[in-house]
């Protein structure tokens, strides 16, 4: 019997949790997704998975958990893969592109559609610092918020 909800998926990608808001962040290899989660969490963000997510639909928010083979594993280019606290789970408000031809302005987010739902999406280029800053920011102004009960 069929539900009709989307299926949970593995996507290659980062997230963090601020304030138990996920940022799922994605790029090309190399392009900085660690190191933008890391200096999150130097900030106060919980990671949720490095280089592997479970993305999961439920009640109408999109649900990351960290992949089962690397929960708590966060790999650190040129120091290896470190051992880090992290959360077991956290709804997705938005979605970081790293692309190096981001635009300069935009009005608005554009939608990134994920596991069957639509979640706010930035395209952030990794040169342009302060990334951190420039999530928190972009969470705060474009992100979707926080669950009500």
């Amino acid at each position: 019997m069929t539900t009709g909800a989307s299926p949970s998926l593995v996507r290659q990608a980062t997230c963090v949790a601020c304030a138990g808001r996920a940022i799922l962040i994605e790029g090309p290899s190399g392009a900085g997704k660690t190191s933008l989660a890391l200096e999150l969490i130097d900030r106060g963000a919980v990671l949720v998975g490095d280089d592997g997510v479970v993305l999961e639909p439920r009640a109408g928010h999109l649900v990351a958990r960290p992949h089962p083979r690397t929960a708590g594993l966060i790999e650190v280019r040129n120091l290896g893969i470190l051992d880090e606290p992290f959360c077991a789970e956290a709804r997705v408000c938005l979605h970081i592109l790293l692309d190096s031809s981001a635009p300069r302005f935009i009005e608005k987010a554009q939608g990134i559609e994920l596991a069957g739902l639509v979640i706010p999406s930035l395209r952030l280029s990794p040169e342009s610092g302060p990334m951190a800053i420039k999530a928190e920011r972009a969470l705060a102004v474009h992100g979707l918020g926080p669950a009500t009960r």
